[in-house]
């Protein structure tokens, strides 16, 4: 047997290996999630940036395949953690307006969506008009968690106790 075979051999059977360590691919159920009544806003949001920012995440094929696929769960992880409009209603107002001062700041400087989430999922691409919809939509929101000190940020019809979903 050559040496090429060898270290295919190798390399065939440490990606066998990793297979070994699965990672745990969550979708938990919402709690109190941000409801957008903008339905342009709301599909660039479900298009570019759900997958990482909710727990609405669409797990692809390739997030079931070692190596890649604990980089697609800590991307996961840590888009959530920044930012997730799945538990929106229980940050507090003056959080929500940081992170949507954020959410202004990322987008204009347009690193988000992130190029490589794009080059991967090209339906995620924003056009500058949606980006400058996005923009304006947040700072929209940013400016009445400022005037009111809280937003009333659920669906129409939902009362205190049923705010939770």
């Amino acid at each position: 047997m050559g040496n090429g075979m060898k270290v295919l051999g190798f390399g065939v059977l440490g990606l066998v290996a990793m297979q070994m360590f699965p990672v745990q691919r969550t979708n938990p159920p919402p709690d109190r999630p941000l409801a957008i009544q903008d339905p342009m806003v709301s599909d660039i949001v479900e298009r570019a940036c759900a997958d990482c920012h909710s727990h609405d995440t669409v797990w692809p094929w390739y997030s079931r395949i070692a190596p890649v696929s604990w980089w697609v769960v800590d991307h996961v992880e840590e888009g959530r953690e920044h930012l997730n409009f799945s538990t929106w209603g229980t940050q507090p107002p003056d959080r929500q307006e940081h992170k949507l001062e954020e959410v202004v700041e990322y987008v204009e400087n347009r690193e988000m969506p992130l190029r490589s989430y794009v080059a991967g999922h090209p339906e995620a691409r924003i056009t500058d008009a949606e980006r400058e919809s996005l923009v304006d939509w947040a700072n929209d929101l940013r400016a009445q968690l400022r005037g009111s000190g809280e937003a009333d940020l659920r669906e129409p019809g939902d009362d205190e106790d049923e705010g939770r979903r």
